[in-house]
């Protein structure tokens, strides 16, 4: 199984398809970006693209796995960043290191590694969640093995929503490819 797949890399987009909106944000909107991003940080340009379509924006943020789940912030992100990886997603990828990667505790080489093929240097419970996302990404389920291998470390509830965490930042992957979204000035690139 390959997960680098260079022979079929997309091109990075220099130019957007579908172009952010622009401030000054009318109320409603304004007030949803207020509520989700930092204060003093602009919108994410995917936000600002999303805008394009109000429901879609507000559908995506229902549900949103930014909140406090079941499972901890640093297996979230590395399930979260192998996902925009193998959906070659640079952007949302490194809008991730770039906001949460710290706060997860995930040091450089962690961050690395979900760009390699078999990331022998992830704690064992961690190099599954890897699996996990390749098996979802590669073939839409997930082999016997590989779940039993799983529920030693996480509950059916956590196992649930990692799962769903995978699927939903392939929908944010989707949207970002697709739309031609362009990076963030602050966010790391894959190496």
């Amino acid at each position: 199984m390959s997960t680098d797949s260079d022979s079929d890399s997309a091109a990075v987009r220099s130019d957007s398809r579908i172009s952010p909106v622009e401030p000054p944000y009318e109320g409603a909107l304004s007030d949803t970006f207020a509520r989700v991003m930092p204060p003093g940080v602009a919108p994410l340009k995917l936000f600002r693209t999303m805008a394009r379509n109000p429901r879609v924006l507000q559908r995506m943020f229902a549900g949103s796995f930014l909140d406090q789940g079941s499972i901890t912030l640093r297996d979230r992100e590395l399930v979260i960043l192998r996902t925009c990886f193998r959906c070659k997603c640079e952007y949302e990828w490194g809008v991730h290191v770039a906001f949460f990667s710290e706060r997860a505790t995930l040091s450089n080489e962690d961050v690395a590694a979900t760009l390699k093929r078999d990331p022998q240097d992830l704690p064992p419970h961690e190099a599954l969640l890897i699996g996990l996302v390749d098996q979802l990404h590669d073939h839409a389920r997930v082999t016997d093995e590989l779940w039993a291998g799983l529920a030693r470390h996480y509950t059916e509830e956590q196992m649930l929503e990692l799962i769903a965490l995978a699927g939903y930042y392939h929908t944010i992957s989707f949207i970002a490819n697709a739309a031609g979204v362009q990076a963030e000035a602050y966010a790391p690139r894959f190496a």
